[in-house]
Formats: structure tokens, sequence, C-alpha cells
């Protein structure tokens, strides 16, 4: 997910002023919308780690200031996803305990008995980078208007896939590339899956996946599904260069505030700059969180995206993170969070994008969100091991 991916918006220049309130984009560059990457096959799935040399966890920065509840019962929710032994049983002893019986200190000696910390270490000992994204919410249309014009459409059926590349399947069985942005949305099908406003469908590509309420009160969620294998290509710099905005004004609400005054065929020849486009499916809206690339559905603040050449899925982690320099944003962020989620642009041993929820206000926050970050994978202990490695 990813979906459901966000480091910084649309390949925002450096002159960006100001975060996106309502994107989960930061000031600097934004990865286009995540695709999915299966974890690791590194040593097999199952296969024990080899024994950590680990700290306790009372050693964590920040460890005595956690709600060491609500991390315990994150965790005991989405641990099953966890291939290695020693996580699979320590999880099932976790969801052995009756519900609602945990309390606080219960939850701290389980987590503080049951996982050792390690750190997690860049090639050069720096720091690596915290970012956030988040689902937004958009009002939708199931027929067109001059307001909603713009559609979201699911994987056409000429869309393969061969090598890892997107392909066209002509009539006469031959396949070529894909076609770009502009020609997919000259060509659009009778039903689409609904109708979004220009600036809102641009952005819920980038990010992969969201919410969708329409004006009869329905509502939906749009999930990635694919993609016309076009490179992402950010749309801030010619936007600036063409002199639709000012050069020290290319933040994420400058794009979407002119996309919202110039729809129709202009909002279209800009959006086409980017020629990558993004294919959704439609799902009911159960009311919860989406679900990331491990198949479980992300708690807010305690799910992360992670690079899969470093991480499994279910890995719990310890982050400590501050500095972060973006206007609006938050002095630090400390605490325990699952590896439940991957994206394109996250790449990296000390590399993580935090979940943030649902909205208006998740994304605002998630906007602000570019920290200097130290991670530690908390490792369980072997059965019976309950003292310091």
């Amino acid at each position: 997910m990813t979906a459901a991916i966000l480091v910084a918006v649309l390949s925002l220049s450096a002159c960006a002023t100001t975060p996106a309130t309502d994107t989960g984009s930061a000031t600097v560059p934004v990865a286009p919308a995540p695709v999915p990457v299966p974890a690791a096959p590194v040593a097999g799935d199952d296969a024990p780690r080899p024994a950590p040399t680990g700290q306790p966890l009372t050693a964590l920065p920040g460890w005595d200031h956690e709600d060491h509840l609500a991390a315990f019962s994150a965790w005991r929710t989405g641990c099953g996803v966890a291939r290695d032994r020693a996580a699979r049983s320590l999880c099932a002893r976790a969801r052995a305990l009756v519900p609602g019986s945990v309390s606080p200190s219960d939850a701290r000696a389980f987590l503080e008995t049951g996982f050792t910390a390690v750190p997690a270490r860049t090639d050069d000992g720096a720091p690596g980078l915290l970012t956030a994204y988040f689902a937004p919410e958009y009002p939708a249309r199931r027929q067109p208007d001059a307001e909603f014009d713009a559609p979201a459409l699911a994987v056409p059926a000429d869309l393969v896939r061969r090598d890892g590349q997107a392909l066209q399947r002509r009539a006469d069985g031959s396949t070529g590339p894909y076609p770009v942005r502009a020609v997919i949305e000259a060509a659009v099908p009778a039903a689409p899956l609904a109708w979004l406003r220009a600036e809102d469908l641009f952005f819920l590509q980038i990010q992969g996946s969201g919410y969708l309420t329409f004006a009869d009160g329905g509502r939906a969620r749009l999930a990635y599904a694919g993609d016309n294998g076009a490179p992402f290509v950010g749309i801030a710099r010619p936007m600036a260069r063409d002199g639709l905005l000012p050069q020290n004004g290319t933040s994420g609400d400058a794009i979407r505030g002119w996309l919202a005054a110039h729809r129709g065929a202009e909002a279209r020849a800009v959006m086409a700059l980017n020629p990558r486009y993004i294919f959704f499916r439609i799902d009911p809206d159960d009311g919860g969180d989406p679900a990331g690339a491990a198949g479980v559905p992300l708690p807010a603040r305690r799910a992360i995206a992670v690079d899969p050449a470093h991480w499994r899925y279910g890995d719990l982690v310890w982050l400590s993170a501050d500095g972060g320099n973006l206007r609006g944003a938050r002095g630090s962020y400390q605490g325990a969070a699952m590896a439940l989620d991957t994206g394109s642009a996250i790449r990296g041993p000390v590399r993580a994008d935090l979940y943030m929820g649902r909205g208006e206000s998740a994304g605002a926050e998630a906007g602000a969100v570019r920290h200097p970050l130290r991670m530690w994978r908390l490792i369980p202990r072997s059965n019976g091991d309950s003292g310091d490695r």
C-alpha cells in the first residue's frame, strides 16, 4: 500500500514554502503511489534469526513515557503476520490473554520480558529519516458534472504485466508499452468507478488509496490496483518553469489550489506532465483503516512502511525521531510501531513512513513529518529467556 506510501509530495522543489495540509506530503519531493513489495525472502521467512546482542527495552529513549498498553494492543492485533518461530510463539502467548484483562503495567512487563532491543544502523552511522502518510477522504459523484469531472478508473482489460513491465495487449495479440496519462484520460470508459475533482484524484493517485463519500451518503474505499508502468514525474518544477506557480510557491497546497481553479482541459494538461497513471479497485468503507502490504489494517500511529530488504512484516520497531524542521512539525516522535507496509520511496535500514490515520487532521500532521530517525528492532526472546542479551 502504502499503497497505501510518502517522502514529500510531487517531487516538490526545494523552494517550496509551506507543507501541504491535506495530502500527507512534506515540502520536499514525494514518492509516487506506493507499489506493494513482497518481503525479502532472506534465509527463509520462518527461519529463526541469529541470537542478537541486545539491550533491555528500559534503555530505549522515551520508553518510560510510552503508552505501553496501546503499544501492546496494536502489536497483539497485528502480530499474526510475523513469520519467525519466536515471534509466532510470543504472539500466541499474547493472544491467549483474556481481552480487557491486561493492565498498563501488565503490558509493560510483557513487552520488557518478551523482547530485547537491537539498534538498526545506516552504513555511515548517520541518522535515517522518518516521514508520514495518511488515508485521505474526498467527496465523489457517481455521474460527472462541471466540478467532479475526473474519473477514477479500474485496471483495464488490455493491461498485462510481463517481466515486471506494464504492456498493452492489442487486438491482433501483439503487445507494446501501455499509454501515458494523457492518452488514458482521453479514452475514459463508459462506467468509471467514481468521479472526483481533478485535484483530489491527482493527490489520491500519489497517496495510493483513500476514502470516498458520495452525494447520496454512500461511502467506499479506492485502493491501488495497478499502474501504467510510466515513470513518476513531479509537476512542481514544470509548473514553476511555465509560470503557473511562483518559484518559491510550489507547495502541495499551491498545486492543489491551481488545479482546483483550472478544472477541465487546463488541469488535465498539467496533470499529464506526470505520465504515470494509477488504477484502483473499489471496496466498501468499513469505517476502519486501510490494510498495508502485510494484509492487515494499519493502526494509526502504530504502523510504519519499511524497506522489506531490511525488515520483515510483523517486526516490532522502536522509533526515536526529533529535530523536524518543517513548519508546524511536532518536536519529536518516540514509540513502538509495527512494520506492516512498504512503498517505492522507503529504502534503507533506518527509514520509516509512519501511518497517521484517516482524514484531514491526519494529513495535516503527516505533511510536517520529516525527522532524523533512529530505529531499534525489538526481537522476541527465545522461550524461557528473560535475561539481557
